[in-house]
């Protein structure tokens, strides 16, 4: 386990190998979390924005059956569908 060495202006620098594997460059974010055993350091990956119009038709679900209406998902005429269906 790698140890750190906390400089005069209180900066650590973490070893070379680490911030590769971490996929870290310059400028990254560490988040530090302080538990009572020591501290936690875990990276901060930002989150890419995405603009829902450009997702428009990414997804093609095939046709299957009959297209469904608004009115099939009425609750009242399911409940009557299913009692004609006992009789």
């Amino acid at each position: 386990m790698p140890t750190l060495l906390v400089s005069s202006k209180g900066q650590i620098v973490l070893p070379a190998e680490m911030r590769r594997r971490l996929g870290m460059g310059a400028g990254a974010r560490i988040e530090v979390l302080e538990e009572s055993d020591g501290l936690k350091l875990r990276v901060v990956r930002s989150v890419a924005t995405a603009d829902m119009s450009e997702m428009a038709g990414m997804v093609k679900a095939p046709a299957r059956g009959v297209p469904r209406r608004l009115e099939d998902f009425d609750p009242a005429s399911l409940l009557t569908r299913s009692r004609r269906g006992k009789s």
